[in-house]
């Protein structure tokens, strides 16, 4: 059964990127990981499941950053604070925090795709000594479809060792930086395989152009990782909506390393 959270702020991210923070009562702790989703229920709509965003050493919230795409998302576009909603889960597994503890970090979101990786940066940098350096390339198609835009252009960029590179499709007016697409300028950035862990998330087609950068700069597959989440629908494996020949992306992922994938059918 769903537990009742209430919504506590709603963000306008771009023209149809809302992030949503929820709160149980009395700020009832939250337990997550980074990279485990969360089925959110709006009776009589419907429910869908979404990447919890925030950090989970922020226990007395969860955030969800959700694109408007069908009826579920376009009612919880439509919420103010105060309304309340359900909650299930977590579900998923999650990114592997303790094989990435010494490492440098090298985040590649592009769109929709930063909010399951913003809840891994975000413990990170909570977590800053237990880590390496941090390069997190992010693009959008324009300015406006960046989101998290605060933390993109100020908070993240401040953090020690830790550095932010932005880049949109096309050159738009007023724009003063990157142009081109995120596959290609991880190419261009050339960055060194040499203790170092990959994450990726965004659109399919984006992330098979930068699976296969990675692959030309020398990481090795068991260096990259990558969500699937954009499969999942019933969050407990019973749907088959998500299988993957012998794996649900919902109970063995959504997080997998590119030596997994390969073992895959091409399908996904």
């Amino acid at each position: 059964m769903p537990f009742v959270v209430t919504l506590k702020e709603v963000v306008t991210e771009t023209p149809d990127i809302k992030t949503l923070r929820v709160a149980g009562e009395e700020g009832a702790p939250f337990e997550f990981n980074p990279g485990q989703c969360a089925m959110i229920s709006l009776p009589p709509v419907g429910e869908a499941i979404f990447s919890i965003t925030s950090s989970p050493i922020c226990r007395d919230h969860m955030d969800f950053s959700i694109k408007e795409v069908g009826t579920v998302t376009r009612a919880l576009h439509q919420l103010s604070p105060g309304q309340q909603l359900g909650i299930r889960g977590p579900y998923g597994n999650a990114f592997p925090v303790d094989d990435l503890k010494g490492k440098d970090l090298l985040f590649i979101g592009g769109g929709i795709g930063l909010a399951p990786l913003r809840s891994l940066i975000n413990y990170c940098l909570e977590r800053r000594q237990e880590f390496g350096k941090i390069d997190i390339v992010y693009g959008a198609r324009s300015p406006e479809d960046l989101i998290q835009k605060q933390e993109i252009n100020q908070c993240w960029p401040s953090s020690p060792d830790t550095k932010v590179y932005l880049t949109v499709d096309a050159q738009f007016e007023g724009w003063q930086g990157h142009v081109g697409f995120v596959p290609s300028y991880v190419s261009e950035l050339a960055f060194s395989p040499e203790n170092r862990m990959a994450i990726t998330c965004g659109p399919p087609v984006m992330i098979k152009f930068v699976l296969e950068a990675l692959e030309k700069l020398q990481f090795s597959p068991d260096q990259v990782i990558t969500t699937l989440e954009m499969r999942m629908k019933c969050g407990v494996g019973k749907c088959g909506r998500c299988n993957i020949g012998s794996h649900y992306v919902c109970k063995d992922g959504p997080v997998f390393t590119l030596a997994q994938l390969k073992q895959m059918p091409e399908e996904y």
